[in-house]
């Protein structure tokens, strides 16, 4: 059988004439291929690195300079000053026949052509890092001038939400850590700036990520949504077929560094070593912290399907599957009336409960046999599948719809994702899909990427047939998907059913409340001069203060990835300019003319404090740094455990959108992503996290906590609503029916 011959290269028996090998030439054919797709690829790697050694220079820019040299010798002038004449009186006059005075002279230009081409090179690079490291324009494109961070940033950013009391204390804490503990902390800092590449991103990773005990379920994962306005196909395996394809075809782009950098405002390249961890990389849970374990290649994906896991192999040799072709093995899972083992249908749950009772349990009952084998499977998996009985999509006409799929997503069954991996791919039963991403590795921007290219090639380049199936004649002698086993003992199962008891209840505990806003979108904002971003920041500190009747810190995610390993830094969106404005806004008695005039002073604020994060001049992350030290110091700084304690009750984040232009969104209007979301950071706050979906339509996914008394998601996004159409009203811009 073919599946045999994939699984066994040499076969031998004993004879009484020693051992017998009998070669078989099917599985011999795809090591060889495999072993060429393998070498090409590491020829691929070393041509890029070369490139890369010499960017900006090129194969072509050394050949220019060359035949300057030697054409320049042709007509008797030397450019190179000297340098061709001297290096060919070094060079022996005697060595072998071939060693004539124009073999000396053609050498001699060869190595002062390659030296200048060297020397060029340099001094590029330093003229690139110089104007890649200069950030003014951020500012002076907007006729901004460019400003030194105050000391007293994080002061000026809570003032306006303490009483004087209690801003006396903090200035007096502020004061005390400026003169006496930060001096110290900072040096240490520098001393990291030098030595690593970047000082914050390290610990960020380990420190906010990997130390965390709690479930990643709802406090750490987040959710990426399908294109809701329309649907290509209503068979799973399918759509599964096609998206899956695009995302290894990705993946070989990625391998081959033909992925292009996103580029800030269109301007600058951003650093894309994120994508690094993207595929074949699994958290592993350990009793203190967690790992991140990154494998350089993996040829296979990990499924899961009513309860079983199965291990579904990617290639034939070294062939790619085609579309027709992981459509087949996905329906044959879909097809498979095999019961779950014990313990196997609700293992995932582990994933999902305490990193602690996970790492126990993998230690106790995942370290060998079976157990261990199969574990690996998943864990070594490019990424994971989940085949999900239930179907979701979004429907205009049921505004539940979209909540729902956004649950559905966010946490499943507490069992049918496996939360460790680098992210699951969802598909339902009706073919729309969705991703639930572990966060250490990487920022939601850059899976964000990968999904643009899924969607995109799976519409417009792919394709299916008429009846739904992907195109093209599958191989019906592929090896069929393996089914893992399991040997799970009564003392695991116990531990499984608790963490899943803990899942749940947080999960239960979740309300999540998503819809699309209509009215308008980012061309009627545009109309009112100021950025989509500043205007939805400030409808929020509307919506909150009317939701709660107070004002609270804000945390708003940004990008840093202008410089190395960059991730985030964040904006404090509550200012005092926003909280002038909305307190105006409330009590009613400002004329229109300086309620616009107070909101343009709150946008531009936070025009500015957004270029100032994304410039690496906000504070956040730096105050987090000096912390780190001071408590590797064994340092006491009453300031920074204020800072670093207090909660963000609304904490909020933009989703990018349009980083790959594979379409017009002009010319497709309805191919539109809905985003995703998160859970609220704070058990007493709100996660809010938006889309500005083209010109006419904003999706927000708003998530709170049930046992929250003081919060209730639908309650906060109909506000949010009503504080976009009075903002919209306050510069009388028409708006279209909602």
């Amino acid at each position: 059988m073919a599946e045999a011959h994939q699984a066994v290269a040499f076969q031998f028996t004993v004879t009484p004439e020693g051992v017998d090998f009998r070669l078989s030439r099917e599985a011999l054919k795809h090591i060889y291929l495999s072993g060429i797709n393998s070498w090409k690829k590491r020829l691929i790697r070393i041509k890029n690195g070369i490139l890369r050694g010499v960017y900006p220079g090129s194969p072509t820019s050394w050949l220019v300079v060359a035949s300057a040299t030697a054409g320049s010798s042709y007509y008797n002038v030397d450019i190179s000053m000297g340098l061709v004449n001297h290096i060919q009186r070094c060079l022996p006059e005697r060595y072998g026949p071939y060693w004539t005075p124009q073999t000396r002279a053609l050498l001699s230009m060869a190595v002062v052509s390659t030296g200048v081409w060297m020397i060029g090179i340099f001094f590029f690079r330093q003229t690139l890092k110089l104007l890649l490291s200069y950030h003014g324009w951020m500012f002076e494109m907007h006729g901004q001038s460019s400003r030194v961070t105050k000391v007293w940033a994080y002061l000026e950013s809570v003032q306006h939400l303490l009483d004087d009391e209690e801003y006396s204390r903090k200035e007096m804490l502020a004061k005390e850590f400026q003169e006496k503990t930060a001096p110290r902390l900072q040096k240490y800092l520098v001393l990291k700036s030098w030595w690593a590449t970047n000082y914050v991103s390290d610990w960020w990773e380990e420190y906010v990520y990997l130390r965390g005990r709690t479930p990643l379920m709802v406090n750490s994962n987040y959710y990426v949504m399908d294109l809701v306005l329309m649907r290509s196909t209503d068979v799973q395996a399918a759509r599964l077929g096609n998206a899956v394809h695009a995302m290894i075809m990705y993946r070989r782009k990625l391998d081959r560094e033909d992925i292009k950098p996103v580029m800030a405002l269109g301007i600058v390249p951003m650093c894309s070593y994120q994508m690094e961890r993207m595929f074949n990389t699994t958290r592993i849970p350990g009793k203190d912290t967690d790992t991140l374990q990154h494998l350089t290649d993996s040829r296979h994906v990990a499924v899961y399907h009513k309860g079983r896991f199965f291990k579904v192999w990617l290639y034939e040799g070294s062939r790619l599957l085609k579309p027709c072709e992981l459509e087949l093995q996905f329906q044959r899972i879909l097809d498979d009336p095999s019961p779950p083992q014990p313990g196997e249908e609700k293992l995932a749950a582990l994933t999902a409960g305490g990193r602690v009772e996970w790492a126990q349990a993998r230690q106790a009952f995942f370290s060998s046999g079976k157990n261990k084998f199969a574990l690996d499977a998943i864990e070594r998996a490019a990424f994971f599948v989940a085949l999900d009985e239930e179907s979701h999509h979004y429907d205009p006409e049921d505004e539940a719809s979209l909540s729902l799929y956004g649950k559905a997503l966010l946490h499943g069954n507490c069992y049918n994702r496996w939360f460790d991996k680098s992210f699951t791919l969802i598909a339902f039963k009706n073919g729309q899909l969705g991703l639930n991403t572990e966060h250490a590795w990487a920022d939601a921007p850059i899976i964000g990427h990968l999904w643009e290219f899924v969607l995109g090639t799976d519409t417009f380049h792919l394709g299916y047939t008429e009846t739904g199936h992907c195109l093209g004649k599958p191989n019906p002698m592929l090896a069929p998907p393996q089914r893992l086993q399991w040997d799970i003992p009564e003392q695991c199962q116990a531990v499984i059913e608790s963490s899943y008891q803990v899942a749940k209840a947080l999960a239960d505990d979740v309300e999540l409340y998503c819809f699309q806003f209509l009215p308008f979108g980012k061309g009627l904002i545009k109309k009112c001069r100021t950025s989509p971003d500043a205007f939805v920041q400030i409808a929020l500190q509307l919506a909150y203060f009317r939701d709660r009747g107070k004002f609270c810190l804000t945390y708003e995610a940004s990008m840093t990835r202008m410089f190395r390993e960059g991730r985030t830094e964040t904006v404090r969106s509550c200012t005092r300019e926003s909280t002038a404005f909305v307190q105006a806004m409330v009590e009613g008695r400002r004329v229109k003319a300086d309620l616009q005039d107070l909101f343009r002073k709150a946008a531009q604020k936070h025009q500015n404090m957004y270029r100032l994060a994304m410039t690496g001049a906000g504070i956040d992350r730096h105050l987090f740094c000096l912390y780190v030290v001071s408590k590797y110091l064994g340092v006491s700084s009453p300031f920074l455990a204020e800072v670093l304690s207090e909660p963000w009750r609304l904490s909020t984040s933009q989703i990018a959108q349009f980083q790959i232009r594979m379409f017009d969104p002009n010319k497709y209007p309805n191919h539109l992503g809905a985003g995703g979301g998160f859970g609220p950071v704070a058990d007493d706050g709100y996660g809010v996290s938006y889309m500005i979906a083209g010109e006419n339509t904003i999706f927000f996914h708003v998530s709170s906590k049930f046992s929250s008394s003081e919060t209730n998601a639908q309650r906060f996004g109909n506000h949010i609503r009503q504080a976009l159409l009075d903002l919209a009203d306050l510069f009388q811009v028409p708006k279209a029916d909602s």
